[in-house]
């Protein structure tokens, strides 16, 4: 397989019935689709669910229309599998706040502080989420869940993430609104006080 074919190209080979050529997209696009993954699922299932994604995108390779990039077109294939693991593993299963570190603790504590819209928006935006983020977002639904990581972690557009996740823009901005104050509740069950003002 010649690999100067750009993805058109290659596409249109494996339309024709060469199988093989899909190797191609796969080696060119397996790192992307991997880091994508990886930022929405445990790390444990990072290999089985791109895999997934690789294998839902040969399949819909003929409904694919080249009015965009090819990466894009798959990317939203593959978050879209990222949204069907977390609603197959979804268990709403409570945990304990104090199961989080210390440093865990600290940060529910700020967020809960935070005095605006804005000021929490900041605070999810920080680089040190991590443990904590996986902690509280586990509480929300997958698509719930899915909105809030594109929309604020990744500051994706919310038209952007309506197209990603086959939902409508309106759609978008009421699950975000309704996860951040599922959050806000979360914490608050457990104990974490703080004000909430209006912005």
């Amino acid at each position: 397989m010649p690999v100067h074919l750009d993805d058109a190209e290659v596409i249109d080979r494996i339309l024709d019935g060469d199988r093989d050529a899909f190797a191609l997209l796969l080696k060119r696009h397996e790192s992307h689709v991997s880091r994508l993954v990886s930022a929405h699922v445990p790390a444990d299932q990072v290999a089985e669910v791109a895999h997934e994604a690789f294998i839902r995108a040969y399949k819909g390779l003929p409904g694919y229309r080249p009015v965009k990039p090819f990466r894009n077109w798959l990317t939203t294939v593959t978050l879209r599998c990222c949204k069907d693991y977390w609603r197959k593993a979804y268990r709403n299963k409570e945990a304990p706040v104090c199961d989080l570190s210390e440093d865990g603790q600290r940060w529910l504590e700020t967020a809960m502080a935070g005095a605006s819209t804005e000021a929490f928006e900041t605070l999810v935006r920080r680089h040190e989420l991590g443990e904590i983020l996986k902690a509280v977002l586990a509480r929300l639904s997958p698509l719930d869940r899915m909105v809030m990581t594109l929309c604020y972690l990744e500051e994706r557009p919310t038209r952007e993430t309506a197209g990603m996740l086959g939902i409508s823009v309106p759609n978008v901005k009421v699950r975000a609104f309704r996860a951040k104050r599922k959050l806000i509740g979360f914490l608050k069950r457990y104990g974490i006080q703080g004000e909430e003002h209006e912005a």
